[in-house]
């Protein structure tokens, strides 16, 4: 009996007891994820580690302190903020559309529970997981208290206010330590300004000196063409996207509306950032594959936050379909987080671009470090049915261009 006749005389009920007795042949069988389904399943095995562990006043008995080699820092007095602050950053907006009654709805309610949980342990002295947010061994929880602060940002509702009064009150004295950090003279003057932000933002005592300084020195580096120099110089990197451009719009965002500073501002840098979404997009390849130049590449997609966030505020150039950027982003996610050796064998990232890479890992990098990783995955906080998600798939500019397809030149902006 050849191949075809066989197969047509199988009865259905045998056939599925082929399937169902084949492990393989039911992984096959399955319908594939939608490329939100895989970006939310992805996204929480970045995130659970962190956020369950600490939920239970366990990370740092549990969480890995892999370092680059010639790592400089005190590792355990810096490295579990990071962890956490880096993780809220990027989970914050998944977790501000709230729970509801589809499974990744529950998915929310939980993980949000745990976040909030997390909060709690990390800000609170008697915790076995309290943090360190002085500069008292190094000047790196300045850094990760200010991604805490823009996670809280992201989430006021499910994060901030469905904190305690005590809780919240514990938050504020321990970002409010962390002036006494002065930053550097280049993007860490972003972190001093959004946790001054975040502070005016949800009423507590605040000081407007730090948000000037940084807003006036990010003026005066700003290149062109959407890039800000790190400092007085530009730097061939992804600290506009890691940083400089998501830190400098919602710090001005809160500015504008609490009336600190006009809406033109706020106006200028968001556009700016949108010049610089459009180069990340055309910077991702037909294979998913993108530039690994200058320093924090273990930093992973968080190269691509800054093309997430404006995806995020439903604002991408008019000739960027968000369907595109979808695509792109998740072809990205899954060169990236499919290589062998990116996770250890609990779950946990190790230091690396494509798996498990420490040559790759500037002086400053340990495991905590890598969890800004979670910031390439903002568009997670746009509804299940908005475009960006729904939309049938569509090629990005560089996948068109390398299939012949006709496309729109560039050009540069010119303020």
């Amino acid at each position: 009996m050849n191949r075809r006749s066989f197969l047509t005389a199988i009865p259905l009920a045998g056939m599925a007891t082929v399937v169902g007795s084949n492990p393989a042949v039911q992984a096959a069988a399955a319908p594939p994820l939608s490329d939100r389904e895989y970006n939310v399943k992805l996204l929480l095995r970045i995130a659970d580690p962190v956020i369950t562990q600490l939920s239970r006043g366990k990370l740092k008995a549990t969480m890995p302190t892999e370092v680059a080699p010639h790592y400089g820092k005190p590792v355990e007095k810096v490295t579990y903020l990071e962890a956490f602050g880096r993780t809220l950053a990027g989970l914050a907006p998944w977790l501000e559309l709230g729970a509801d009654s589809s499974a990744e709805g529950r998915q929310r309610e939980k993980m949000g529970k745990l976040a909030r949980q997390a909060i709690a342990m990390a800000v609170d002295p008697a915790s076995p997981d309290y943090m360190n947010f002085t500069g008292k061994y190094d000047a790196q929880p300045l850094v990760d208290g200010a991604f805490l602060a823009h996670g809280l940002l992201r989430a006021p509702e499910t994060l901030w206010r469905g904190l305690s009064s005590s809780t919240r009150s514990q938050v504020v004295d321990a970002l409010t330590s962390l002036r006494s950090i002065k930053p550097g003279n280049n993007n860490w003057l972003l972190f001093s300004a959004i946790i001054e932000a975040m502070l005016l933002q949800f009423g507590a005592e605040w000081k407007r000196e730090p948000v000037d300084l940084a807003v006036q020195k990010m003026e005066e580096w700003y290149k062109g063409d959407g890039m800000y120099g790190d400092g007085a110089a530009f730097h061939f990197d992804y600290y506009n996207s890691f940083v400089i451009h998501p830190m400098l719009v919602d710090v001005l965002k809160v500015m504008t509306e609490k009336q600190v500073y006009p809406a033109a501002t706020y106006d200028k840098v968001f556009k700016r950032m949108q010049r610089y979404s459009a180069i990340l997009e055309r910077q991702i390849s037909p294979e998913g594959t993108f530039p690994v130049v200058g320093r924090s590449m273990p930093y992973r997609n968080a190269a691509f936050q800054a093309l997430a966030q404006v995806a995020l505020a439903d604002k991408l150039p008019e000739d960027i379909l968000p369907a595109q950027v979808r695509c792109a982003l998740t072809a990205v996610n899954k060169r990236l987080f499919e290589a062998p050796g990116t996770f250890d064998k609990n779950g946990w990232l190790q230091l690396g671009v494509c798996g498990h890479q420490p040559s790759l890992a500037d002086v400053y990098t340990s495991t905590g470090s890598l969890y800004l990783c979670t910031t390439g995955f903002l568009a997670l906080g746009l509804p299940a049915a908005h475009p960006f998600w729904a939309a049938p798939a569509a090629s990005w500019t560089s996948k068109k261009v390398w299939s012949g397809e006709q496309v729109e030149k560039d050009h540069a902006i010119n303020f």
